[in-house]
């Protein structure tokens, strides 16, 4: 059965980028295209839509949506991750965009993909590449990563407090076998976790997914870098929207906008401002946007999501 892809928090990206008709706007997430195709929908036959994916399936599904739309502006769909915004503009001739949107979520058609792996609801092989063109998969870092590596990665990417017991219960069963499939993953962390805590809070598989997901993909390391890119690349009064799923994105989204939005870069023990400095965004959100609770009810995947819009001075 096909997947219903359902873009998180749609209305409030739409209003956030404050679309231009004639401008150009990258969504560096493609995915399914959602949040794309109505960005397209509101872009003239002067307007232009750049859309940006690493994975092939994604893009393949992408392309579909867009050309069933008829969209009237132009369309450019780049295989590439977002983090090399200024070489795809720059090959495509593009000195300025009004917009960028980043999704960090994984989409819909991933998780429910059972054979890519990314879930931990479904039995698969452990690959959770987004990128099939890359070799580092789930499978290795659960098979070659020391117990140090593991409790570290756990702990960090997942906020998991079991994360040095899960490494342990991982080492111990990868000395009997290689640990090969999402389902026996899952098996291990349950034994790991004790029986009391797993019947609170989420899955209790969610979190250590999460973290490998994010090892295999380099999914935080590239996020402040692409957001100044776009920042540096973008029109007076044209924005950045980014969308995030757990505390650690949102927190690198929040420092990095606060940190290209300071006025003032003086030490702190200079009386006045003597550095003339001039910050590159305004903060659009002082806090971020949520979604909304009949968003969260309709799409129970949108209930971690928070929105940071910050705009070119």
């Amino acid at each position: 059965m096909e997947t219903q892809h359902v873009s998180v928090m749609l209305q409030e990206c739409l209003e956030s980028l404050a679309i231009k008709p004639t401008g150009v706007y990258v969504d560096g997430t493609l995915g399914g295209a959602g949040h794309s195709g109505e960005i397209g929908r509101r872009l003239s036959a002067s307007g232009r839509l750049i859309g940006i994916d690493r994975d092939e399936v994604a893009i393949q599904r992408a392309q579909t949506h867009l050309n069933n739309m008829n969209l009237q502006c132009g369309v450019t769909i780049v295989r590439d991750h977002f983090s090399n915004l200024r070489n795809i503009l720059h090959n495509l001739q593009i000195e300025h965009i009004e917009g960028l949107l980043l999704d960090l979520g994984v989409s819909s058609f991933q998780l429910d993909e059972a054979e890519r792996g990314f879930s931990y609801m479904q039995d698969g092989p452990l690959d959770m590449r987004m990128d099939q063109r890359e070799t580092l998969t789930a499978k290795e870092i659960v098979n070659t990563y020391s117990e140090e590596e593991l409790a570290w990665l756990i702990r960090e990417y997942g906020e998991e407090k079991w994360a040095k017991r899960i490494a342990a219960f991982i080492v111990k069963a990868r000395q009997l076998e290689p640990v090969e499939s999402s389902s026996r993953l899952v098996e291990i962390i349950k034994q790991a976790i004790p029986a009391k805590a797993r019947k609170e809070g989420p899955h209790p598989a969610k979190r250590t997914f999460q973290a490998i997901r994010m090892e295999v993909n380099q999914e935080l390391q590239q996020v402040d870098r692409t957001l100044e890119i776009a920042a540096k690349s973008l029109s007076p009064g044209g924005r950045i929207a980014v969308i995030s799923f757990h505390s650690l994105e949102d927190r690198l989204v929040k420092n990095t906008f606060k940190r290209l939005s300071v006025t003032c870069v003086c030490p702190p023990e200079f009386p006045e401002c003597r550095c003339q400095h001039v910050p590159l965004l305004k903060l659009v959100t002082r806090k971020p946007l949520l979604p909304s609770s009949e968003e969260v009810e309709h799409n129970p995947r949108s209930r971690s999501a928070k929105l940071r819009v910050a705009e070119r001075i």
